[in-house]
């Protein structure tokens, strides 16, 4: 990859919402606030499901890599938001960026197929449960946690390198609150066609199918859960799987707007929030999703909190 002076200047300027100068300090407050919520809240799923044996199941070792990829997802850009928000020098270096760009989508590819697994887990477990143990065995657990993780990479760098060959001619300034791809295809000066066909390719390919292997999973949870006897295994069924079905709104919908049209037609203050949302506010409210609407993760929380005031 070519990394001319004359392409690629030594540091971009984003520009964030300097149309919007007032909603900048709040903004910052906000971030302050919710960044160490959304750290706390994943890092307290990822304890509680190693330490508690009845939590040591394929949906929890999912909900774990969840928390985990939340955490380098929000970790990826709020630091150098808050400091460009603080600050008047609302920079970032070139190969910051490039770290930036990289590690944000690997995130976000990677959630994507992640939440797919977990609701074929959960149809595994609803649609199949004599069965259950035997599909979701360690060993296949592991086995779609490392596909998941390789196709988060090769998305990133396929996509990302693809996009970085774009010449931007002098251009330093960014109007976003990070490097994403569809923005860097934007700002970019040369021929963008074959950019952005390839990136409504990748999209679909990692956001429209595993959504839709998500919406089959429901539908025949839906269908088994109807012909349910038992009132109270309804119940339980409808408590599990309205959890992973929220955040599986809160990610994918934010996601879609933003990647399956063209970059050409997003508007100018669209990424922004739409990086906010996805970025920030469902990786923090994840834990608390789960941890509300869950008596299992509430039970062990409660378990880990009184040893703990034990020991002290």
């Amino acid at each position: 990859m070519s990394l001319s002076n004359e392409s690629h200047p030594e540091e971009f300027i984003l520009l964030g919402f300097a149309n919007h100068p007032w909603l900048e300090l709040p903004l910052f407050v906000i971030l302050l606030i919710i960044y160490p919520m959304a750290m706390m809240g994943n890092i307290t799923i990822i304890v509680v499901s190693k330490v508690d044996p009845r939590l040591h199941s394929p949906m929890y070792f999912f909900l774990t890599n969840l928390s985990f990829l939340d955490m380098c997802y929000t970790t990826s850009i709020v630091p150098q938001m808050l400091f460009n928000l603080g600050t008047t020098k609302k920079t970032i270096s070139y190969t910051g960026c490039i770290i930036q760009l990289y590690v944000f989508h690997i995130m976000g590819g990677t959630a994507c197929l992640l939440l797919a697994i977990m609701s074929f887990d959960r149809y595994v477990a609803i649609c199949r449960p004599l069965h259950y143990s035997l599909i979701m065995s360690q060993r296949l657990c592991i086995l779609l946690v490392s596909i998941m993780w390789l196709t988060g990479v090769i998305f990133a760098f396929s996509e990302a390198t693809l996009t970085l060959q774009l010449p931007l001619c002098g251009i330093n300034t960014l109007d976003h609150l990070l490097c994403e791809i569809p923005v860097l295809i934007k700002t970019a000066c040369g021929e963008k066609k074959v950019n952005e066909l390839a990136l409504s390719v990748v999209c679909i390919f990692i956001l429209a199918v595993p959504l839709c292997l998500i919406l089959a999973s429901y539908a025949s949870i839906g269908r088994a859960v109807v012909k349910m006897k038992s009132s109270e295994g309804r119940k339980k069924a409808f408590g599990t799987c309205s959890s992973h079905l929220i955040v599986v709104s809160l990610f994918y919908g934010p996601a879609i707007s933003m990647y399956i049209q063209p970059p050409s037609s997003i508007t100018r203050d669209q990424p922004k929030f739409m990086a906010l949302f996805y970025a920030v506010v469902t990786p923090t409210l994840n834990p608390f999703i789960y941890t509300l609407r869950n008596k299992d993760v509430k039970g062990a929380l409660g378990k880990l909190l009184r040893s703990v005031f034990k020991f002290k």
